[in-house]
């Protein structure tokens, strides 16, 4: 059966518009199980004819996704090959934004890390006033961002608004987001759902091969380099994993309150982490 074995995604459909829904409980990390699930979920998106419009969304009320999991830091390799390859959040964000159909985020809860670079890879973004927060705290911990952002952010509000995303490392309020041009609008909460429904129908009414023949000529337009990019961003995050000051720095993160569900509303374990000298 269509869409069946999924764990961490719930389904609806109508009239050609997908409505997916992330149910990873209890902060919807971006961990193994959730990456494979989006990879396999990707794919049969891609595939399916019958569907004009993707709406992903989250079932959990604060969070859309929380970010990926730090434990693999852990137990990455410490040599870095010099042949560049793709990281798979990097892979799942392209393969919904190539998709000859039309992918929107609508995010009610926090989008960092990994999260964020999923709303990112979308086609659009929509999120609710006074309850959506976007972030990207990896270098915080020694990181890198390795699924995307370092390379559509900067497309997205420029060069100077992108660093200040990937190095401060500080929380954006959906209102915030929407005047850098993070997201495509902030909405208030109560007006969000019916918002999106009303875009994707009216998008989903309209002749399929129009909407993936727009979609190919304004990504050539906007993202002609992206892959280059993002083999250069996947080869600095692989070194900066494989960095000893990184690794002892995401152990710490997870002893103060990373990947818990307190730890992760307002991310003060990250004030916590020691001084670097």
């Amino acid at each position: 059966m269509p869409y069946s074995d999924y764990k961490c995604f719930r389904f609806e459909f109508d009239s050609g518009v997908a409505f997916v829904s992330i149910d990873h409980p209890p902060i919807n990390l971006l961990d193994e199980d959730l990456s494979q699930e989006f990879d396999k979920l990707g794919r049969e998106l891609e595939n399916d004819e019958s569907i004009r419009v993707v709406v992903l969304q989250s079932a959990l009320p604060d969070f859309f996704i929380a970010h990926s999991g730090l434990g693999r830091v852990g137990a990455a390799s410490k040599t870095v090959s010099r042949t560049r390859s793709f990281r798979l959040t990097q892979s799942i964000g392209e393969r919904f934004r190539n998709m000859p159909k039309v992918t929107i985020a609508k995010v009610e809860g926090r989008a960092r890390g990994g999260g964020s670079e999923i709303a990112l890879a979308m086609d659009m973004c929509f999120a609710a006033l006074g309850k959506a927060i976007f972030s990207q705290p990896e270098v915080a911990v020694g990181l890198v961002p390795g699924g995307g952002s370092t390379q559509r952010l900067p497309r997205l509000i420029g060069r100077g608004r992108a660093l200040e995303v990937l190095l401060g490392c500080n929380d954006f309020a959906a209102e915030l987001a929407e005047r850098y041009g993070y997201i495509n609008r902030a909405l208030p909460a109560h007006e969000l759902t019916s918002f999106v429904e009303n875009l994707a129908q009216r998008i989903a009414s309209f002749p399929a091969h129009t909407i993936a023949h727009v979609k190919a000529a304004v990504d050539f337009g906007a993202f002609a380099s992206m892959a280059e990019g993002l083999l250069v961003e996947a080869h600095e995050s692989d070194l900066s994993v494989a960095n000893e000051v990184t690794q002892a720095r995401v152990r710490e993160a997870l002893k103060v309150g990373a990947e818990t569900y307190e730890g992760e509303l307002e991310m003060e374990f990250i004030s916590r982490l020691s001084s670097i000298r």
